[in-house]
């Protein structure tokens, strides 16, 4: 295993899939897409930094009050301000004010957020269900199969992966045709695997079916249920949901697209994906702009075996502009941290002078004033060579991925 996927295997990679990025939603938000499609949840209320007059009229026997973030692991998590756990649960209406204002405009931390936490700016007030069992439901895109697959299990609650890996007896994987859908057949076969019985098998099935529609109405990528459970009043409820989207549906998803919360991301991420980027921040002094998460690896690992210290991942992808070009440059100069650029760029579908345009109008535009390590191989690559040297830019061009890292941590040692 290389030294920087040591240090990256907890990284978002999903942004290494480019050209997609995923659209993430908070679980008040799928909860909404749920209850839209007539898929059976706990009935709930939101309160912000705002406030909000929801939580006056709404009453339940007892609540759960659920910080919103996008991490996993709120109940085990911890406040900056001290206050434990980002899950509560009381019978008293008079309780949730306080426990509220310990959430609200705090950091939560939890094993899935960085370490300085995430403000929570939302909070979720639902109606607390006794539950008597919990099941796993999935349905995901699956490129071996073609097309979506359902993933269940009567051991929810827990993580998927321990239960394959532990039990793999309780995991079903069923294809679905896409255009023959979920039958009552194979939904019936689902329930039954879950171990609903009785009437509640039924109602499970009318369930499945709901989340199917769901999946197709709202071009999803994945959702998951974890868990789907069985309540001591007979109930069959979606207690809680995760969904994705593929950016390719955004065009006839606006509504859900516009749903999008940038409070949580890096803003040079943000920025960086909305030139159609992919950037990720480190912790070191040597930008890197590459095209391809693979070159990007290579390229982070040779600065790291030569004594580096990578400051980013930067990939341009395969199609950019010389426009995209002078945003990742702006993106890595406006990094304090970064005292010196090393770009590496493989030319085959991507044009070679492309890149060198766009470097040598970025650094005259901008003022070029950290050292900048050039690598460039492939398409046009005389023409990019010589449109580097003719610039008048102190520039230093390398002949090999070796060559570059070495310059690039010289030129700052």
């Amino acid at each position: 295993m290389s030294p920087l996927w040591t240090k990256l295997k907890h990284v978002n990679f999903k942004l290494f899939q480019v050209p997609v990025r995923y659209l993430n939603l908070m679980e008040y938000q799928s909860k909404h897409l749920l209850k839209q499609c007539g898929v059976s949840i706990q009935d709930f209320c939101m309160v912000d930094t705002s406030s909000s007059n929801e939580l006056n009229t709404f009453r339940a026997d007892e609540y759960v009050i659920k910080a919103q973030i996008l991490a996993g692991g709120r109940g085990k998590g911890h406040f900056d301000n001290g206050f434990k756990g980002g899950v509560h649960i009381t019978k008293n209406f008079s309780d949730i004010p306080n426990i509220v204002n310990k959430m609200l405009g705090h950091r939560l931390v939890t094993k899935q957020t960085p370490k300085e936490g995430i403000p929570v700016m939302k909070v979720m007030i639902a109606r607390s269900v006794n539950i008597l069992r919990e099941t796993y439901i999935s349905i995901i895109m699956d490129r071996q199969k073609n097309g979506p697959v359902i993933i269940a299990s009567p051991a929810g609650g827990m993580d998927i992966e321990t239960v394959a890996e532990k039990t793999p007896h309780l995991i079903k994987t069923i294809p679905v045709d896409i255009f023959e859908g979920v039958t009552d057949e194979k939904a019936r076969d689902l329930a039954e695997f879950l171990e609903f019985k009785g009437p509640l098998r039924e109602k499970a099935v009318r369930e499945i079916k709901k989340l199917w529609e769901l999946f197709l109405k709202v071009d999803a990528t994945q959702l998951e249920i974890n868990p789907l459970v069985e309540t001591d009043k007979a109930e069959v409820i979606s207690v809680d949901a995760k969904l994705n989207f593929d950016d390719n549906a955004k065009y006839r998803q606006k509504s859900i697209f516009s749903m999008e919360n940038n409070e949580e991301e890096d803003p040079r991420e943000v920025t960086a994906a909305s030139y159609n980027l992919n950037y990720i921040g480190m912790n070191g002094n040597i930008g890197c702009l590459v095209n391809g998460a693979g070159l990007a690896m290579a390229t982070m690992d040779i600065i790291k075996l030569y004594g580096g210290e990578p400051a980013n991942f930067l990939d341009v992808g395969g199609g950019v502009s010389e426009k995209q070009v002078s945003a990742a440059f702006q993106i890595l100069t406006a990094d304090k941290n970064v005292q010196a650029i090393l770009v590496n760029v493989f030319g085959g579908i991507v044009n070679c002078s492309t890149i060198a345009n766009g470097i040598v109008n970025s650094c005259k535009s901008a003022g070029l004033k950290i050292p900048l390590v050039v690598r460039l191989q492939g398409t046009n690559v005389n023409e990019a060579r010589k449109i580097i040297d003719t610039s008048g830019l102190p520039i230093q061009t390398a002949s090999s991925l070796d060559d570059a890292a070495l310059k690039a941590i010289k030129s700052i040692s």
